[in-house]
């Protein structure tokens, strides 16, 4: 029986207008989210995930604009919607987004409750009474203790850890169907991140969510993720089952990744890193755009563009190695007995 689709992404560009040239962050991006999965996005900075999930809330900046086939939630065309007014139909209530850092999410000058009240009351409809009343059992539910009592107090007078609860209460009182988490853990420490992503774990269950979890730390994907698609210059590169990327990864980009995990280093060696830098947003893409800093690249990768090949039903990726005249090249020996070494990753761990 087939997944139901929750979001599908048809040949997706975003172009940026900066100084007076164009810089293209999403190059042609062609993505279904299933309903009730977890997807994870995995790249380095400035690889085009957050500016591939702001395509599903309208929030790219002012000089941003999208070319698309189609970005299709139930009957809207993402792609297609220009006005705010319309977007507020979306936006929070059916596609809600957790940011990074809770500090800039949450009004320094508000009370933590009146400002969740206040998404309670727009998005339910509730009088204040009622609005309250939810504002605090979602306080409770996201793990505040005496969520009565600290319904008053300000954003300053909570840690790290229990901000991004509070902000995951804000996006939960939304009650959206998809939740698109952009780096929630990173600025929190490994224990926090820990409680957080288990409490991220629950609450997908319990809502029924479907959620978009942006991270470069392929630590979290492990322990959070049901499939995992790899980003690299504005393109997917690779996209599988967590298992299939992490166990039998076909593209050199995800065997370096991969590689660069610092769990899996050997204590008194070199820690793996990639060479070079991602190529400029503002070059045309020549070949596959990994091929300067690839070490098993051929001549065809400096030349040609390679079309998504595919693994297994659920498992694709984009390079020429896949084609069936390419030479057999192995994955690198650190990540060849990744499975053992995997699981050993859990985060808190020291």
């Amino acid at each position: 029986m087939s997944k139901e689709i929750a979001v599908s992404m048809k040949n997706v560009v975003v172009k940026f207008e900066v100084r007076g040239e164009l810089l293209t962050a999403i190059r042609n991006i062609s993505l279904d989210i299933y309903k009730n999965e977890t997807l994870a996005l995995v790249g380095e900075s400035g690889s085009g995930k957050s500016v591939l999930t702001k395509t599903m809330t309208g929030m790219l900046e002012a000089n941003g604009h999208v070319i698309a086939d189609e970005i299709k939630y139930k009957d809207y065309d993402l792609s297609k919607i220009k006005s705010n007014e319309k977007w507020l139909d979306i936006r929070g209530k059916k596609i809600a987004t957790i940011f990074q850092d809770p500090m800039t999410s949450l009004n320094p000058l508000r009370s933590i409750g009146s400002q969740i009240s206040e998404v309670i009351e727009l998005h339910q409809g509730l009088d204040a009474e009622a609005a309250k009343a939810e504002a605090i059992s979602l306080l409770n539910r996201v793990g505040i203790d005496n969520a009565e009592g600290r319904y008053k107090d300000y954003p300053f007078q909570y840690s790290g850890g229990m901000r991004q609860r509070v902000v995951i209460a804000v996006a939960l009182a939304c009650r959206p169907e998809i939740i698109i988490c952009d780096e929630p853990t990173t600025a929190l420490d490994v224990t926090v991140q820990a409680q957080v992503l288990d409490l991220l774990k629950e609450l997908q269950q319990e809502y029924g969510l479907t959620v978009v979890f942006i991270t470069h730390d392929l630590g979290v994907v492990a322990n959070i993720a049901d499939r995992v698609a790899v980003m690299y210059f504005g393109q997917i590169i690779e996209v599988g089952l967590v298992e299939e990327v992490f166990y039998d990864p076909r593209h050199p980009y995800t065997w370096a990744l991969l590689s660069s995990l610092p769990q899996i280093g050997t204590k008194g060696e070199k820690l793996f890193s990639i060479v070079g830098t991602p190529p400029s947003l503002y070059t045309k893409a020549e070949g596959d755009a990994f091929a300067p800093r690839n070490p098993f690249a051929m001549k065809i990768d400096f030349i040609e563009e390679p079309p998504m090949f595919k693994i297994t039903d659920t498992h694709f990726a984009k390079t020429w190695l896949l084609d069936p005249r390419a030479p057999k090249v192995e994955k690198p020996q650190i990540i060849q007995n990744l499975t053992e070494r995997l699981s050993k990753i859990q985060v808190g761990d020291e």
